[in-house]
This record gives structure tokens, C-alpha cells and sequence, in this order.
């Protein structure tokens, strides 16, 4: 069993419970927050997406070379580009980065925020040309010959690139979301599907759907599974559960008269379903096993990465290991103190959660050879 872990590369030190303290793209605390995700064993970080926000292909270019090794997960929006331009800028970024580069396609889940970008398409609509999108750069991205493509969206004739990927036979593509029109399109043009974090039932509900729709689109394996949270640790469950409720009126504080959550997006009834989801579970109740936390999701009207795991770096991944046994493959975590929370979080609670899985999965290869030798 292997478990990769995904960091958030923050581009400034402003979090949904405390204000920025230097510029939007802060360029030392960028590579410094890098370096500490390199450094504390993460495996790649996040270079999210927003209408109004600095470049993130930019900003994980100027990662790339203040690091070594640490992967860069690119956020892409389909609206934003021709396909073909896409297909490039990033096949360009994994050269820059000598093949360091994924790319995260959202499909967009705020009809505000994509208006802003001048773009008016229906949730189905947006699905079906990421889906389109998808088939492009991937077939860009395979090989150097000419080709044609004809959808609803796009129309290209005798395209090709002049040069691939430094990654063969591509650069991995991740796609999020929690509607059945988001675990077709997924499911079936994904390498890695992206989900919020909910209960072990809740995660075990949505897998099944991308398998089934894996299977359903004619695939013979379906998606790794990444799943998101955000760790609150402490040295002790008490004061890990004080420090949680501390951030809640931090978060409190922060929206009451605050542009922090903006675009026009509602606390109450969101638009996208994976939003949908953390609201109704949250409104069953705040806490569930011994981490699961939901109050941050409901001050926050479930907006992107928002449940969280409380408790000492023991118990925090002892509940991760549990999503593991489940088939999820990525941990994706961002704190609320952005940099801190990285460094105690891989110091603290990734080795445990590598130690274990390695454990697990020796024993499942001990029980498969078991099995062969008694057939």
C-alpha cells in the first residue's frame, strides 16, 4: 500500500482565519513554503486557481527552481485557454521542472466566480467541454503527429506539438467533484480523482460511484482517489480540540464583515455538490470518530478543503489510515497556519501514516502468497 501526500503551495501567509502580511504573490514566503513542504516529506503541493489570483502555472515555475524534488500540482480552469495553449504551457512547465508537473482541471463550481471570467456555460455544459478538453491535451500530449478533433465545444484541425512532455508517457491529470456528471467525466478521462473529506461511509459512497463510472466508460482500472483535509494537531486531545475551537472564532471573526469569502458565493446553499455534501453532513452533527471535524465546514458554507482532523498526531493518523484501507491513494492537507502546519504535519504524523501502510501492505502481500500456496 502506498500513500502520497499533497501540501498546499500557499502564495502568501493569508489563511481563512488570519490576513496576509505581505504582498498577494509573496515571492520568499512562496519558495520558503516550498522548501518546507520538500524538506518535511510531502510528495507535491497545490498551486490553486482564482479568477482575480497570480498565475499558477507562473507561480509553480518560480517553485520549481527553488526546490528539487517536490512535485507541483497545477490548477487549470478550461474556460481560461484553448486546450491546445494548455497543452503546451504545461508540457513547457514539466521541462522547466524536469518532469515535475501535474495539472488539476476544475470544471468550476461558482457560477460568480466563472461569469468573472466571462464564462456563462451551464454546470453540464462546463462538464462536457472539460471532458472535451481533457481528450485534447491528452492527445496532444501522446505523440507528434498531426490530428483533428471534433466536439461540441472545441474544433481543431491538424494540430500537434513540436516537442512532449519531459514525463512519458504524460504528465498525471486530476479532476475533481461530487455530482454524477463529475464521476463520469472524471472517472473516465482522470488519473487521479479529487475528494473533500467526509466520513469513512461518506468517502466509501463516492468511490464506488468512480468505479462504477470507471467501469462504465470501458476503463480497466478507474482513478487513484485523493482525499482532503484540514489538520488541527496538538501535543495532547485537549489542547488539540482548544486549538480547534479557537480557529472557529477565528473563522467567525473573519466573515463577519469580511471580503475573505467572496464571489458572491453562499454560507447557506452553495451551487457544487461536493460543498453540498460537507454542509449536510456537518448539519448531522460536529464531530464523527475520534478526528473528523465539521464545524469549520459549516462556518465556511463547505467552501473547497474545509472538514478537519483533530487530535495528537497519533489519532490524526490512525483516522487517515482508515481512508487508506479504503482504497484512497492521496492525502491532501492544508493548514490553517499555512507553514507551520506543513512542517509539524510531515515531521510529526506522515511518518506514522508511511510506517503503517508499509505494514499494511506487506501483509496483504503475505495473505495473497498464502492464498496461491494453498491453491
Amino acid at each position: 500500500m502506498t500513500v502520497e501526500f499533497l501540501g498546499m503551495g500557499a502564495l502568501n501567509d493569508g489563511t481563512e482565519t488570519n490576513a496576509r502580511s505581505g504582498p498577494v504573490f509573496d515571492k520568499e514566503y512562496t519558495a520558503k513554503l516550498a522548501q518546507v513542504h520538500e524538506q518535511s516529506g510531502f510528495d507535491r503541493v497545490l498551486f490553486a486557481y482564482g479568477s482575480g489570483s497570480p498565475d499558477p502555472a507562473q507561480a509553480a515555475a518560480f517553485a520549481a527552481v527553488h526546490t528539487e524534488s517536490l512535485g507541483l500540482l497545477v490548477a487549470h480552469r478550461p474556460n481560461v485557454s484553448a486546450p491546445t495553449f494548455a497543452a503546451k504551457t504545461f508540457a513547457t512547465l514539466d521541462h522547466i521542472s524536469a518532469g515535475r508537473v501535474a495539472v488539476h482541471f476544475i470544471t468550476g463550481g461558482s457560477a460568480a466566480d466563472q461569469a468573472a471570467e466571462g464564462d456563462f456555460l451551464s454546470k453540464d455544459e462546463r462538464y462536457q467541454r472539460t471532458r472535451e478538453y481533457l481528450q485534447i491535451i491528452k492527445k496532444a500530449w501522446s505523440g507528434q503527429e498531426r490530428f483533428d478533433y471534433q466536439g461540441e465545444h472545441y474544433r481543431i484541425e491538424d494540430f500537434a506539438l513540436d516537442f512532449q512532455p519531459f514525463q512519458q508517457p504524460r504528465p498525471t491529470i486530476s479532476f475533481g467533484g461530487s455530482s454524477p456528471a463529475a464521476y463520469r467525466v472524471g472517472a473516465a478521462e482522470a488519473d487521479v480523482f479529487a475528494l473533500w473529506g467526509e466520513t469513512l461511509e461518506g468517502t466509501a459512497e463516492q468511490i464506488e460511484s468512480i468505479r462504477k463510472a470507471a467501469a462504465d466508460a470501458g476503463r480497466a482500472e478507474a482513478p487513484r482517489i485523493q482525499i482532503a483535509f484540514r489538520p488541527i494537531l496538538a501535543s495532547s486531545q485537549q489542547k488539540a480540540w482548544q486549538r480547534a475551537e479557537q480557529i472557529a472564532v477565528q473563522l467567525e471573526q473573519r466573515i463577519q464583515g469580511s471580503t475573505v469569502f467572496r464571489h458572491r458565493r453562499s454560507l447557506s446553499n452553495p451551487e457544487n455538490s461536493g460543498s453540498q455534501r460537507l454542509l449536510e453532513l456537518a448539519s448531522q452533527g460536529e464531530r464523527f470518530g475520534a478526528a473528523l471535524w465539521t464545524k469549520t465546514a459549516q462556518l465556511t458554507g463547505g467552501g473547497g478543503n474545509s472538514n478537519a482532523l483533530v487530535g495528537t498526531p497519533e489519532i490524526v493518523a490512525e483516522a487517515l489510515l482508515e481512508y487508506l484501507k479504503l482504497g484512497v491513494d492521496i492525502i491532501s492537507v492544508r493548514g490553517y497556519d499555512t507553514l507551520q502546519d506543513a512542517k509539524d504535519f510531515g515531521e510529526q504524523v506522515i511518518p506514522l501514516v508511511r510506517e503503517e501502510a508499509a505494514k499494511l501492505s506487506a501483509q496483504g502481500t503475505e495473505a495473497n502468497l498464502a492464498k496461491k500456496a494453498v491453491a
